[in-house]
């Protein structure tokens, strides 16, 4: 069994900054064997990838990040972060982690950011 646990989200103006932490819990789980992506659901819309990192610390962005986020891992704490800049209204949304090929029965309850002046 496999537990995400997010945090970190909160209220940011438009153009500011949140750091996002992902926490995996497993027993026996060899995490740096496994990919790990952030996500984001907004009201009304369906749940779409913002970023991935395979265990071997490759990056993949979904298009609309243009090089505002960075998603980065340590291995030994068994944690994912997602660092974003530039913040717009629109980016609002509840954000969540899971492996990079998601796993229905391991969505957390994910951490809302609110995009908001």
């Amino acid at each position: 069994q496999v537990q995400f646990v997010e945090s970190g989200g909160g209220l940011v103006q438009p153009g500011g900054s949140l750091r996002l932490s992902c926490a995996a819990s497993a027993s026996g789980m060899i995490f740096s064997a496994y990919g790990i992506g952030w996500y984001r659901q907004a009201p009304g819309k369906e749940r779409e990838l913002v970023a991935v990192i395979s265990g071997s610390g490759i990056t993949n962005y979904g298009d609309f990040v243009k090089g505002r986020f960075t998603i980065s891992r340590d291995n030994a704490k068994k944690t994912v972060s997602l660092q974003m800049y530039s913040l717009k209204p629109e980016e609002t949304a509840v954000y969540y982690c899971n492996f990079g090929i998601p796993i229905r029965e391991y969505w957390g309850q994910g951490t809302q950011v609110l995009v908001s002046s």
